[in-house]
């Protein structure tokens, strides 16, 4: 907290479970912490819902952070209901699926040593389906005047159980048409039709 120049942090989370520390006595840890007032809210990120339930059982979880996007709907059936119902702020990171589904992505302008170069969402034959998938999406977007990008951030943000999305950027610009999301509202009809197109892309 000094280093931070801080008396508090606003949002602490436990990023990954450890699966050699049992989740109970990290939690209290994250208790303990905001009952002593260095911490306002406790979190964890990439929770599946048991561990959720055992967290609850000892303090209340004030946040979840997990990947959700088009392309990692892990999540969407059983963890996003159980945090709407239970009150959990939800923030979603890679909302565009590591640059996936900005419509821009291009393996070959990809570094060597880039982590996305061993994911399975750049492997064959899924990153195919997975750009043709974007080029469906795009006439969705662009009659509303947005990019496959925006479009993608406003999917995951009408998400019921969400609160915010973390959406990465590398330069000015990026931030600029990433902020352009907000306020894009889907229609029933459009989030029908990308979910009709998923299937046919076989996503």
């Amino acid at each position: 907290l000094k280093r931070l120049e801080t008396d508090y942090i606003d949002l602490y989370q436990i990023h990954w479970p450890d699966p050699n520390v049992p989740i109970e006595e990290s939690w209290n840890t994250m208790a303990d912490l905001r009952k002593e007032g260095k911490v306002r809210y406790i979190g964890v990120s990439n929770f599946d819902v048991p561990l959720l339930e055992r967290c609850m059982k000892i303090a209340r979880v004030q946040s979840l952070q997990p990947p959700f996007s088009l392309l990692k709907r892990d999540y969407e059936e059983s963890v996003l209901p159980y945090c709407l119902q239970n009150e959990i702020g939800v923030v979603a990171y890679s909302p565009m699926q590591a640059g996936l589904l900005t419509g821009k992505f291009d393996l070959k302008k990809v570094a060597q040593d880039d982590w996305r170069r061993d994911s399975s969402f750049c492997r064959e034959p899924y990153l195919s389906k997975a750009m043709e998938f974007v080029e469906m999406l795009r006439p969705i977007a662009e009659s509303s005047g947005k990019t496959v990008g925006q479009l993608a951030v406003a999917w995951v943000l009408q998400n019921p159980s969400m609160t915010a999305a973390i959406v990465g950027a590398r330069t000015e610009k990026q931030v600029e048409e990433n902020a352009a999301a907000d306020g894009y509202k889907l229609s029933k009809e459009e989030i029908e039709k990308i979910g009709n197109i998923l299937i046919e892309a076989g996503l």
